[in-house]
């Protein structure tokens, strides 16, 4: 870019307090330029509203400039002028410290911001990179087109320092160009040169992507975890649209998203709305994760702040008036606003405890674990009521999570306690049912000095509320107070935070001809709902179903390892329904291999009421003992075969049943479960983003439904796209009075897909535009016109992931298999030419293209797929078919994004491969042979230590993924002195990363 702002000096008069989200945002009423818009000038009008907001602008081009100015800021920020000799052992040792990676450097700004200088005359002094306190001491600058030499030369578009430190880098792209391609363009950076010299944009902690209309943030872990994804991904080092899925968009406290550029910068970039998202919202956790909070997550932290603030003021303490209730929606991330909240609260200067309380054991449970990712050591009050007591009385005790059983415990055992007369915020994580009963009125009654938050997805209103109980106590509000903010599911499906719903009501009172046509009857008595004929044609459903409901044939990666689909759950109407469902199951898997069979999971409890009739879902305890023996026998005899599974040894006993409830819990999110039977257990408050489908032979409404349809709709990747509802009852007039509660009159258009017909007959126009202007066996000439074949059969890929999931699309494709096969050829041809264009550009010119990688990665085709095909045609060879075979051979390689890479390897194979081979026998000897050929010409070719380099590739098979941090990598390279000019280690490192990554691509999974 030629120009660049000129530099100037703002300076705020007055600095203020107020809330990080603007209350409700109204746009200036700016002329709206009407003139095409080039990324040069996107850049020169953002650093010019930057201006305006008091930042400074730098022209600084150079790492020299960098971090002479990271001097200057840190030496007026901390009052202090370092010697040379100071500041060469402090940049050294405590900002870039040759070992340290990004994790390294967001634990340093969340976790350790003071650092100490051991100064010359030998005293020491603390130097803060970041002030925490007096947010406003920080200093602001902005740069851009700044250079850096890593892999290749780069220049970054705009970067936000703070006191010096890079902190926030924006990217920008022309209007009109998709948003994702920023997105690209920073992974491209990570990957290149953001490790370069020093390192410093590595304590990057936020990034912003922006077209001009279209803005989003997110966390450097997002891009981290991104990048991750590819460098352990055994399938082509493919884009994925996964980490993308978790970008924010920004918005004011009415949930109104501020897109443009303009507007964002105004808000966002506010001085003190920029400095307290990166002091005050972001969460470090234990995994080494950092994330950052969506704007509803903030409002709800700071509402409740301020109402603690006013009513203590207005001594309103131990009085409804000083509490108040947040409505988000399941799947929001209630946990980490509720966390954010207390962590805050604890920190006010007139709280004297926190305590957080959850409900039922399995919520408990759930909870536990998540504190325990935000603050190690934070739910150890949660064993007993005697830990619980000793933590109530321990004044250092500031944020203590327990049960509302253990606290009730604690209240009925001690009637008098000094922790009644403290100033204590009490936060429920789940305010329903249990908070409004005896346990609610007698805390209530017992503390003196409180402020009571409750969180919930689904509140009781007067609609939904019940006629039993306290009738002052029978809504959220007349038990918590105020409504302090509002996020619907409406809301959180506008944002793409949570998935919409698929519902299929399979419920024909006629009996049915055949299962296939979906006449599975729902005559609702129970006497017919629990006929053995309906329970069997239920479960042939099911089974029938299964693969195509759950999207079996779609593979996609989830932590490390390579999974096929997803998993669900069945809701049934009663322990006995259960049961019959269960050994339905298992009668019918009786006579197919083991291997074959759907696992099954089945847990119940004893409830006193197993259906609600105001639509609350009735709460099953960890106890056994009040079953029936009957059920309790069943059980036993179910856990015993789960026992056989997975090599465990649970039975219903106390502890062991809690034991089997928690490894069963952690099966299902690791997808290791097909399906779990259940009557009311985790269909609330249980998480687990690979279960995409839900069962129901349940009557459910309000509140009931929305918790138990949310099970299926948390956001993993670009294969899920919806949650799946199967229901075998009449459930549709229940789903939209649920839905207009919960969201608002239009909210069944948003929280429901569209019909089958609607999808179709899209893809059938799509289809139909394919084949006229794209016919296979002619070249797509222009790169046009090639942009434009990407574009359509994108989007055919998107429609066609939807549609698979419909019974009707079955024998309805319009494409051949063939035909389609081949045109995803064309797909990833250009995707290979378009990448190895933008990689060998310094500024990528294809920046408006966007690859459905992940779409097609779901239908992969195998190493094992290949070589059977390989065994046919050695069959063959001689009788004129074995050509045939040979170009299925070929067409199915380069139709596969994870066997392209290999072509070469698999054709030698192929002619080499001799007529009476075992041919799986012969590949592994081959591929052996090729993999240790190959890595001793890289040994070769970069001068490696070769039994380092193979101890370290040894490890990466066994891990599953190239490391790119830590000493390992160092002990392979050629021995050099860090310290020497122009030593190139870094390029030199990554040369070699890069090299051993291909390497493992192409080998990895094929022996």
């Amino acid at each position: 870019m030629t120009e660049t702002p000129t530099p100037s000096r703002y300076e705020p008069i007055a600095l203020s307090n107020e809330s990080t989200v603007v209350a409700e945002f109204v746009r200036s009423n700016e002329v709206r330029e009407e003139r095409y818009q080039s990324e040069a000038e996107l850049e020169r009008d953002l650093i010019q509203r930057l201006q305006e907001q008091a930042y400074e602008y730098l022209r600084i081009t150079s790492e020299a400039d960098l971090i002479a100015n990271l001097r200057r800021q840190l030496e007026a920020l901390n009052k202090i002028t370092f010697s040379d000799r100071e500041w060469q052992q402090f940049f050294s040792e405590k900002i870039a410290g040759a070992n340290d990676g990004i994790v390294e450097k967001t634990a340093r700004l969340q976790e350790d911001h003071i650092q100490v200088l051991k100064r010359d005359d030998g005293s020491t002094k603390n130097i803060y990179l970041i002030d925490k306190q007096s947010i406003h001491n920080n200093r602001l600058q902005v740069i851009n087109q700044y250079e850096a030499e890593g892999a290749r030369a780069t220049r970054f578009d705009v970067t936000v320092l703070v006191n010096g430190l890079p902190m926030v880098h924006i990217e920008l792209k022309r209007r009109g160009v998709d948003i994702r391609e920023a997105f690209n363009q920073i992974d491209r950076y990570q990957r290149d040169s953001f490790w370069a010299g020093s390192g410093l944009f590595e304590y990057v902690q936020l990034f912003v992507i922006s077209n001009g209309t279209l803005t989003k943030y997110y966390s450097n872990t997002t891009r981290d975890g991104h990048l991750a994804e590819q460098r352990n991904n055994r399938r082509a080092r493919g884009k994925t649209s996964n980490s993308f899925a978790f970008t924010s968009w920004w918005a004011d406290a009415k949930n109104q998203p501020i897109t443009e550029l303009a507007d964002f910068t105004r808000t966002f970039f506010a001085k003190h709305a920029l400095l307290n998202i990166l002091t005050r919202y972001c969460v470090f956790d234990v995994d080494r994760k950092l994330l950052v909070m969506r704007p509803y997550q903030i409002v709800a932290a700071e509402r409740i702040l301020q109402r603690i603030a006013t009513a203590t003021n207005h001594r309103q303490l131990g009085t409804a008036a000083a509490g108040g209730y947040i409505w988000h929606t399941t799947g929001s991330g209630k946990t980490l606003t509720s966390f954010k909240a207390a962590q805050l609260a604890r920190g006010l200067p007139k709280i004297d405890k926190v305590l957080f309380v959850v409900d039922r054991k399995d919520l408990d449970y759930q909870t536990m674990r998540e504190y325990e990712r935000f603050e190690k050591g934070a739910a150890n009050s949660n064993t007993s009521t005697a830990v619980l007591q000793k933590q109530l009385e321990d004044p250092n005790a500031r944020i203590i999570i327990t049960t509302i059983q253990k606290l009730s415990r604690f209240v009925a055992r001690n009637k008098r306690h000094q922790v009644y007369d403290v100033h204590v915020v009490v936060i429920f994580d789940e305010c329903h049912r249990s908070q409004f009963g005896d346990m609610h009125a007698e805390i209530t009654r017992t503390f003196k000095r409180y402020h009571l938050f409750g969180f919930t997805g689904t509140p009781i209103f007067a609609d939904n509320a019940g006629t039993g109980g306290n009738p002052k106590l029978r809504t959220t509000q007349q038990a918590f107070g105020d409504k302090l903010h509002t996020y619907t599911i409406v809301d959180a499906i506008n944002d793409k935070n949570v998935l919409p719903f698929r519902i299929d009501y399979i419920n024909t009172i006629k009996a049915a001809a055949a299962i296939r046509d979906k006449k599975v009857p729902a005559i609702d008595t129970e006497r017919a709902l629990l006929a053995p004929k309906r329970i069997t044609q239920i479960v042939g459903y099911i089974r029938e179903h299964f693969d195509q409901k759950t999207k079996r044939s779609a593979s996609y990666r989830h932590g490390s390892k390579r999974l096929n689909g997803f998993n669900s759950l069945f809701a049934t109407a009663s322990i006995d329904a259960a049961k019959r469902y269960y050994t339905e199951f298992a009668s019918q898997q009786k006579d197919i291999p083991p291997a074959q069979r759907l696992k099954i999971g089945l847990i119940y409890s004893f409830a006193a009421n197993e259906e609600e009739s105001d639509g609350l879902l009735g709460e099953e305890e960890f106890e056994t003992e009040g079953l029936d023996q009957g059920s309790r026998d069943f059980l036993d005899a179910a856990i015993k075969d789960y026992n056989g599974l997975f090599a465990t040894n649970f039975d219903t006993s106390a502890d062991k049943f809690q034991n089997y409830y928690k490894d069963l819990s952690q099966r299902l999110k690791n997808r290791e479960l097909d399906l779990v039977i259940v009557v009311n257990m985790f269909l609330t408050g249980f998480d687990a983003t690979t279960l995409n489908t839900l069962w129901v032979d349940k009557n459910l409404r309000a509140h009931g439904l929305i918790q138990a349809y949310s099970r299926t709709n948390r956001i993993l990747n670009s294969v899920k796209t919806y949650g799946n509802i199967i229901s075998f009852r009449d459930l549709e007039q229940a789903t939209n009075d649920a839905l207009a509660l919960f969201g608002n009159k239009d909210a069944k258009g948003i929280v429901l897909l569209k019909p089958y017909s609607d999808y179709y007959a899209e893809y059938q126009k799509k289809v139909a535009e394919l084949v006229a202007l794209f016919p296979l066996g002619k070249a797509i000439t222009g790169e046009a016109a090639q942009k434009a074949f990407i574009k359509l059969f994108g989007s055919i890929l998107r429609l066609r992931n939807i549609l698979t999931s419909f019974d009707d699309f079955a024998d309805h494709e319009i494409l051949s298999e063939r035909d389609f096969q081949d045109y995803q050829s064309l797909y990833l041809n250009l995707y290979a030419k378009f990448r190895s264009a933008s990689e060998a550009e310094k500024e990528t010119i294809n920046d408006d293209v966007v690859f459905e990688i992940e779409l097609i990665k779901q239908v992969e085709i195998n190493v094992d797929y290949i070589l059977m095909l390989v065994e046919r045609y050695i069959k063959a060879k001689g009788t004129g078919k074995d050509k045939e075979i040979r170009a299925t051979i070929e067409r199915a390689i380069n139709s596969s994004p994870s066997l392209r890479n290999k072509k070469d390897l698999i054709e030698a194979f192929v002619d080499s491969v001799s007529p009476k081979a075992k041919v799986d026998a012969e590949w592994q000897a081959f591929v052996a042979r090729k993999k240790a050929e190959e890595l001793d010409r890289i040994i070769s070719d970069e001068g490696l230590n070769a039994d380092e380099t193979k101890a370290f590739v040894d490890n990466a098979f066994r891990d599953g993924g190239i490391p790119t941090t830590g000493t390992a990598i160092t002990k392979i390279l050629p021995p050099v002195s860090r310290f020497s000019k122009n030593n190139n280690h870094s390029a030199k490192k990554q040369t070699v990363l890069e090299k051993l990554a291909a390497f493992f691509e192409r080998y990895f999974g094929l022996a």
